[in-house]
């Protein structure tokens, strides 16, 4: 019986996957090392640029957690109440002493870019599916909405106790979108 090979992922691979970001519309891109999606540990390198608008989601299943591990560059994540308003704002950067975080089932949550050629990994339960993954929070503009790079500028700046200005009154950010 062969043995199979193990799987190497290059510094080449992860700055291919960085350059392949930059360049597509959505401003990111991932590389699963998981061979298929319905395996049981989903295990990928997500490629982020500055700009990229990740729309408030939470995985609403009990092993919904999921782990982001900063390799290179710089992002937030911020976590929310059902209502939109900032509960946790974790800063992570692969020159600073903050390199991961677990968020938990059920929680929202978004990530914010900072710095160019940003990638993470990201573990989290499987199997994936489309349909199950995500839950997407209602207060938080659609992907292909006008207003969705809007909202990435106001998660950059967003911290604990602070609600989109969208949704009314807004502690920190005087930033106006239309119907989301």
């Amino acid at each position: 019986m062969q043995r199979p090979s193990l799987r190497t992922i290059s510094h080449l691979d992860i700055r291919r996957l960085s350059e392949e970001a930059s360049q597509i519309p959505r401003l990111r891109k991932n590389l699963n090392v998981h061979p298929e999606m319905n395996d049981p540990v989903q295990r990928l390198f997500n490629a982020m640029e500055p700009g990229t608008y990740v729309r408030a989601h939470r995985h609403a299943r009990e092993n919904g957690w999921e782990l982001m591990i900063c390799l290179h560059g710089s992002f937030s994540v911020l976590t929310f109440d059902d209502h939109g308003q900032v509960l946790e704002r974790t800063d992570l950067d692969s020159a600073s002493h903050i390199r991961a975080v677990e968020i938990p089932a059920h929680t929202w949550h978004t990530v914010v870019v900072h710095d160019a050629g940003t990638v993470m990994f990201e573990v989290k339960p499987g199997p994936y599916s489309p349909i199950e993954d995500k839950d997407f929070a209602v207060w938080s503009p659609r992907e292909t909405h006008e207003n969705a790079l809007l909202a990435v500028r106001w998660f950059a700046d967003a911290g604990p106790g602070d609600r989109p200005c969208w949704l009314g009154e807004s502690r920190t950010n005087s930033l106006k979108l239309s119907k989301i």
